[in-house]
């Protein structure tokens, strides 16, 4: 299979989408630049997800859209910077899931916003399974050896790209499922994780699909993902749910909100103007070459309530699994 980098994926997709972008002036919802905030460098998944977005927002949503990256304190500055923004329709926040609805759990104190009530929620934009991984050369050759492999051992140490993020408190639920011990090893992304994990140096990694997918053949194998079904593009790759573990079934998200305030018939263009772009096939061809899925949310109100929802699951996980990451 050939794989694809993020920056060669958003180049095609960009380019693809870059036709039939101009509209008649009149049908702008708003007639100013607009601004998507990321929380993460350039050329990461967020951003390129954003600048795709950002081609087909243009001249249809606003005459201009640019992606300004706020980065620093694990996001949370971009997330303030839209909380205290004028909630006029030019500014939004582009944000993966954890940002609303596990970080509030994790870091309480850190925390120093609400998604639903500083936050116009609008729809997401993408969303994406996670992973769990073992070196090629790993003694289990599937889940159900991993399973045995890890119930033989005192202690297993796992990766993760962070501390606090979702693959980290999947790997909690995995280990509390299969009744092993499981000891999180924390990473400053995926990458060197990854790196880790195909030189044998550590023995498990959970992370997002898209982040290890293109290091098949490379030294590491994939045991299952947290998607509801098989991914078509990887069908021999079973899911925790046809594993016996529902608990795993779950995927982050890549999301959009305005500022709370922002008048609703703003709200509503710019999740119309979304939900057009996540429907082209050029965007579907360009997010499925990064592992990704463009899927938008049925409306506004129903992406508060699966923020709502998410964020009452991720607090019972983190309360139970007793982790404490802040002083």
């Amino acid at each position: 299979m050939v794989r694809i980098t993020r920056r060669t994926a958003f180049g095609l997709g960009a380019g693809a989408l870059a036709a039939g972008l101009a509209r008649p002036a009149a049908a702008l919802v708003i007639q100013r630049p607009g601004r998507t905030i990321v929380g993460f460098p350039a050329g990461g998944s967020s951003d390129v997800v954003a600048r795709l977005y950002a081609e087909r927002l243009r001249g249809v949503y606003a005459p201009q859209v640019l992606v300004e990256n706020r980065t620093g304190a694990a996001g949370r500055i971009a997330v303030e910077a839209v909380k205290a923004a004028p909630p006029d329709g030019e500014t939004w926040l582009q944000t993966p899931a954890s940002m609303f609805t596990l970080q509030p759990h994790v870091f309480p104190r850190q925390v120093r916003y609400d998604a639903l009530t500083d936050f116009a929620p609008v729809t997401t934009v993408a969303t994406f399974p996670f992973a769990l991984a073992v070196p090629a050369n790993h003694p289990a050759r599937d889940f159900q050896g991993f399973v045995a492999w890890a119930r033989a051992q005192q202690d297993i140490p796992y990766a993760s790209p962070a501390a606090g993020a979702a693959p980290h408190f999947m790997g909690v639920i995995l280990a509390r499922a299969i009744g092993a011990r499981m000891t999180h090893v924390s990473y400053r992304g995926a990458a060197p994780a990854v790196q880790d994990l195909i030189g044998g140096r550590i023995q498990a990694f959970m992370g997002v699909l898209g982040d290890i997918t293109p290091h098949l053949g490379q030294g590491l194998r994939i045991l299952a993902v947290s998607s509801e079904r098989r991914n078509p593009r990887y069908p021999d790759f079973p899911t925790f749910a046809e594993l016996g573990l529902g608990s795993l079934t779950k995927e982050e998200w890549f999301g959009v909100a305005l500022p709370a305030g922002t008048p609703a018939p703003i709200v509503r263009g710019l999740y119309d103007a979304l939900t057009r772009a996540a429907a082209t096939p050029e965007m579907r061809e360009a997010l499925e070459k990064l592992d990704y899925g463009a899927v938008t949310s049925p409306s506004p109100a129903a992406f508060a309530e699966r923020i709502r929802r998410e964020r009452e699951e991720w607090a019972a996980v983190v309360r139970d699994s007793g982790v404490q990451l802040e002083d």
